[in-house]
């Protein structure tokens, strides 16, 4: 029987700085980590009413200001798309001067301003309500089958030809309830028209909508079906959790619980010191023998993939094929622990057989599917290497641990 995951969130002190931290605990071992320290927070998808200060045309981009001391950078392509204040319309060049509503939508990344968009999204379990893109549509990890049942929902939706906000179906929805989905569709609806209806009339600046906490995201976005349990240690947390599962989740209400041990801590049980060493570390030993080094360069993440030593009996093709598909594995798991994302090259050991490089190709894609964050490999180079790409939402966990 397969073993469940675990969530867990507490606080600890990471080089000297106090850290609240979330954990996924899965097959027995950390598989993803987000922390956030306890003085700072994040303004990932928050929205805002902003100021276009300036064009640069020659990277096609809006510098905008959104709050005090606060600029990100807009593509000037989404001007077309965007809700303007002031009665201000859309189907024109952006310009400076103009006030917009703007989302974050990926966090400042080694020097770099935030991303902006002005397609806002507004995200629940089941569902993400869009303003650019007017469109239904369903999650690609969905089956015909398990999208039947929100069609049906959505009936009245589709066939609104007039409708100002575009939905699109998540993966939770699969163990959703009509009576969940409703009910969360609902909510998307009042919040738009309290954000981009309304919000049209704010003054500049403004704070339309603050996203949840990011302990509150990761128990919204993972599939309910898999998770055994939520523990934390922190009652402020346990109190937010719980009302938020009480309102949208009721049935997950019985899997949050309250740890309570002054002898042993909660971070010292789940070993997440041990996880942040790791992630910090450029070598990781496979139990092969074989060992990982990962490096991130200014382009791109460079993985290398070494026999190490491993001393198998068998012939050399059937050794690397082993390690390589060892190798695979926790590669998948270290881009997701670490947040790496962009451009990855994986360097295996390279093997004579076509038929042992696209067994390699399809394992390294399965794992991959396993990523809530958008993955996929691309392909294997004449060179052997493997190219693959992970969406960029948030900072690589070093880059966090970096700034503490």
């Amino acid at each position: 029987m397969k073993k469940l995951s675990k969530l867990i969130i507490t606080e600890m002190i990471i080089r000297g700085s106090s850290c609240r931290v979330c954990a996924l605990w899965d097959e027995q071992r950390i598989m993803e980590l987000r922390l956030e320290p306890a003085d700072r927070k994040s303004i990932l998808n928050n929205i805002y009413v902003g100021h276009v200060d300036n064009l640069a045309s020659n990277i096609r981009a809006a510098f905008v200001r959104f709050g005090d001391g606060m600029k990100g950078y807009l593509p000037v392509s989404e001007g077309e798309a965007a809700v303007y204040t002031s009665g201000r319309k859309g189907n024109s060049s952006l310009r400076p001067g103009d006030e917009l509503l703007v989302q974050v939508s990926r966090d400042a990344m080694k020097g770099k301003l935030p991303a902006l968009t002005t397609n806002l999204n507004l995200t629940g379990k089941y569902l993400v309500l869009t303003t650019g893109n007017k469109k239904i549509g369903f999650s690609g990890k969905l089956s015909k089958e398990e999208t039947a049942p929100a069609r049906k929902w959505l009936k009245e939706e589709l066939e609104t030809p007039d409708r100002e906000y575009g939905l699109i179906v998540r993966t939770n929805a699969a163990d959703a309830s009509r009576e969940e989905f409703l009910h969360e569709l609902e909510y998307l609806k009042k919040l738009y028209r309290k954000v981009a209806v309304e919000g049209r009339n704010r003054t500049c600046f403004s704070l339309l909508y603050e996203a949840e906490p990011f302990y509150v995201a990761a128990v919204r976005d993972i599939r309910s079906r898999n998770l055994e349990e939520i523990l934390t240690d922190i009652p402020e947390v346990f109190e937010k959790l719980s009302a938020y599962l009480a309102d949208f989740d009721p049935e997950e209400l019985n899997k949050i619980r309250q740890y309570q041990d002054p002898l042993l801590p909660l971070h010292k049980l789940y070993r997440l010191e041990s996880a942040i060493e790791e992630i910090q570390r450029e070598k990781i030993w496979l139990s092969s023998g074989g060992f990982l080094v990962i490096q991130q360069t200014e382009a791109f993440v460079s993985v290398d993939v070494n026999s190490g030593k491993y001393t198998g009996r068998k012939k050399a093709e059937e050794t690397y094929r082993k390690i390589n598909l060892e190798a695979a594995k926790e590669i998948a798991r270290q881009v997701r622990l670490r947040n790496l994302s962009g451009i990855i090259l994986i360097d295996f050991i390279n093997m004579e057989s076509s038929d042992h490089r696209d067994e390699l190709f399809h394992v390294l894609q399965k794992y991959l599917k396993k990523d809530p964050v958008k993955s996929r490999a691309i392909d294997i180079t004449p060179l052997h290497i493997l190219e693959m790409t992970r969406k960029k939402v948030r900072r690589p966990v070093m880059e966090e641990i970096g700034e503490l």
